[in-house]
C-alpha cells in the first residue's frame, strides 16, 4: 500500500483551499529497466474527493502525470471543522483514502 496522502484544507470565507501530495511511482509504461525490458504502466486512474462524504470532485488521470503527483482545488461551502477525504485507484486495481479537517 502507498504512504499516505499529505492533504492541507484551509479555509477562507466561504471558500476552501485543498492541497494533496499523492505518493505513487506513476509509471508510464514506455521507460526501460536496465536490462531492456519495459517496466509496465503503473498509474493513478480515478481520483475523488468529498466534503463530509458528499462528491464535490471527480478526476481522470492517465500515464503522463509525474511521479507523486500533487492536486489543487477549491470547493465553495466548506468551512472550517469540514471533513475533505480524498480517494485514489489505479490501474492495477490498488486505493488509498486519506481525510483531513478544514482549518
Amino acid at each position: 500500500m502507498a504512504d499516505p496522502m499529505r492533504i492541507r484544507a484551509q479555509a477562507a470565507g466561504d471558500k476552501a483551499t485543498i492541497r494533496v501530495l499523492m505518493s505513487h511511482e506513476m509509471e508510464s509504461g514506455q521507460r526501460k529497466d536496465g536490462n531492456g525490458k519495459t517496466i509496465p504502466a503503473w498509474h493513478i486512474q480515478d481520483i475523488t474527493a468529498a466534503l463530509n462524504g458528499k462528491t464535490v470532485m471527480t478526476a481522470e488521470w492517465g500515464p503522463a502525470v509525474s511521479k507523486n503527483p500533487f492536486l489543487q482545488f477549491t470547493i465553495k461551502g466548506a468551512k472550517a471543522g469540514d471533513k475533505v477525504a480524498i480517494t485514489w485507484k489505479d490501474n492495477k486495481g490498488d486505493t488509498r483514502t486519506d481525510e483531513a479537517t478544514v482549518t
